[in-house]
């Protein structure tokens, strides 16, 4: 796939990766650019952060500890039991 240019796939990993750690330069913009053109994306985001900032005014998460390895696995595991 172009540079610029992301799956869905890849773009909902970034999303849900965005709300624990800051994205780099190039991400953002592969982001900004995928969600421009779709639709889909875009209203996942918004409800991944609507649905984030719930559980956080219910539960005060301790300390997250994890690295950027071990969240990516628990994302692919999330989605992959999700099908």
């Amino acid at each position: 796939m172009n540079i610029l240019f992301l799956s869905c796939l890849k773009a909902t990993e970034l999303i849900e990766k965005k709300l624990y750690f800051k994205l780099s330069v190039k991400e953002k913009m592969q982001l900004k650019m995928h969600k421009m053109m779709c639709d889909a994306c875009t209203n996942y985001e918004k409800q991944s952060m609507l649905m984030d900032h719930a559980l956080l005014k219910i539960e005060k998460p301790e300390k997250i500890s994890l690295d950027l390895s071990t969240f990516k696995k628990n994302i692919q595991k999330k989605m992959e039991g999700s099908k």
